[in-house]
């Protein structure tokens, strides 16, 4: 028996199915990007995980871990990652060297001074003759604004306190052993400590407002290259639109602190509330414009107390170093 042709219709399906046999699916566009095991931009990728931000977003994150911000901060001049969490210091030193970094809001969350619950210090003033401990070391920018503060209260800290500089996690754990009269670290072992009833004798950015700055000034973004950005902006626009989501179901949902409580290496029963109080804080609300600006004013003080070793050759803040996305990207 004659085998009859195929309809047209059948013909057309069964081609379209063929085509789709010998077709593989549309891979998301990737961003390749850094990030330390405990920081807090690791809790912010397991929350895009664990939403399904990603595959919303059309974006597929290939994220590389590192040690330390210098190792990080390596590999993107490397071309290794295209996004890393660095400060705008950074980002303008580097680029007054030649590279085209660029830097886009992430954090405000800086940090405070500490003391032990018992403590009688009241103000910077009565830290005069007092052991104050540093963490990052006496070219960093919390250090810098605090140095700030202080001499125009007339108290010149370097030389009239005894400091002593130290990784963070080793000076949070030497503060409860009550080796130091107050110590400066970063904001989650300030939370850390004040869920354990340290006093928070003052927190940075109110430094950073009596220096000039208009509101929370960011202390931490997203910095990438500039020309890549420009090439990837529909994808970039996204990724950081997903981030802002992530940020915002963690400023909002304790659910998700629990979840993460695991990956967190808390000390203290409350310290999760604290943590998540300081994180929703430091969420950055402003425009990249008001923050730029904010930055301009604080360049001018720290350049003058770090000098050429913190800021290289560039006396102003550059000019490129803030990224504002395109209008319609």
């Amino acid at each position: 028996m004659r085998s009859l042709p195929l309809s047209l219709s059948r013909r057309a399906f069964l081609g379209a199915m063929a085509l789709m046999a010998a077709s593989p699916a549309r891979a998301s566009p990737a961003i390749r990007v850094a990030a330390q095991k405990t920081g807090t931009f690791a809790w912010e990728l397991d929350v895009i995980a664990n939403h399904g931000l990603d595959k919303a977003a059309d974006v597929t994150i290939e994220t590389a871990e590192f040690a330390s911000p210098q190792a990080a901060e390596l590999a993107l001049l490397a071309g290794q990652v295209d996004i890393i969490i660095s400060d705008w210091l950074y980002v303008s030193r580097t680029r007054s060297l030649g590279e085209r970094l660029t830097f886009y809001p992430y954090s405000s969350a800086i940090g405070a001074i500490m003391t032990p619950p018992s403590s009688a210090i009241a103000n910077l003033s009565d830290l005069r003759g007092k052991t104050l401990a540093v963490a990052g070391g006496p070219l960093d920018k919390s250090w810098l604004i605090v140095q700030g503060a202080a001499l125009r209260d007339g108290l010149d800290l370097k030389s009239e306190a005894s400091i002593v500089y130290g990784a963070p996690s080793l000076l949070a754990a030497k503060a409860r052993q009550g080796e130091f009269a107050a110590s400066l670290n970063f904001w989650n072992f300030c939370a850390e400590l004040e869920a354990e009833g340290y006093r928070r004798l003052v927190g940075v950015e109110e430094l950073a407002m009596k220096l000039g700055a208009t509101g929370p000034l960011t202390n931490l973004g997203y910095v990438f290259d500039e020309d890549w950005a420009r090439r990837n902006e529909p994808v970039l626009t996204r990724f950081l639109e997903m981030t802002r989501k992530a940020k915002d179901i963690l400023a909002g949902t304790a659910e998700e602190w629990e979840r993460l409580k695991p990956k967190m290496n808390l000390q203290g029963a409350g310290a999760l509330a604290v943590l998540r109080q300081r994180y929703g804080q430091g969420i950055p609300r402003r425009s990249v414009e008001a923050e730029e600006a904010d930055a301009r004013t604080l360049y001018a003080l720290l350049a003058r107390l770090g000098g050429a070793e913190l800021v290289g050759k560039a006396r102003e803040l550059d000019p490129g170093t803030f990224f504002k996305i395109a209008k319609g990207g």
